[in-house]
């Protein structure tokens, strides 16, 4: 297949089927929580929260995130088969959300996983639509896999 120009610029991000099937799903799972969460934001009970996404092969990668994980984070299993997960971390800054996601990767190395894939996206307000939000972690994570950041994390941050 021939690559149009407009693809081979450089934050070109295409999204192919199964993408698109996996955003649906985050859009499915993460909007009620998200809604909640923004919903205490307005409230001024909380004031930033941080959304991981994260993936490896030939390790239980829910087992090891449900050790590492406060209580207060929520996790989702967005894509068993994948072995891809989400995690919301309430009342998180960049800080706190980037120990955190060292801690995992590091884990996952010790526990010799292969293709470590970890995308998180702090989210400072509520301007944002939820949708976008998690369309924004999704396209994050997809550019991290087309970049090979594989074993990095990939940092952004919504204000």
């Amino acid at each position: 297949m021939e690559v149009r120009e407009n693809e081979m610029q450089r934050d070109y991000i295409r999204f192919d089927g199964n993408d698109i099937s996996l955003a649906a799903k985050m859009v499915d799972k993460l909007t009620s929580t998200i809604d909640i969460i923004y919903y205490l934001m307005n409230r001024r009970e909380e004031r930033a929260f941080v959304v991981m996404l994260v993936s490896a092969q030939n390790i239980d990668v829910k087992a090891l995130l449900t050790e590492e994980k406060r209580n207060t984070d929520i996790l989702f299993e967005i894509d068993e088969e994948a072995s891809l997960y989400a995690i919301i971390c309430q009342n998180t800054k960049i800080d706190g959300g980037y120990y955190f996601a060292d801690r995992v990767l590091r884990s996952m190395i010790l526990a010799k996983g292969e293709d470590i894939y970890c995308t998180e996206l702090e989210v400072r307000t509520t301007v944002h639509s939820i949708k976008y939000v998690i369309l924004k972690l999704i396209e994050t994570f997809i550019k991290s896999k087309q970049d090979k950041k594989q074993g990095q994390i990939v940092f952004r941050t919504l204000h």
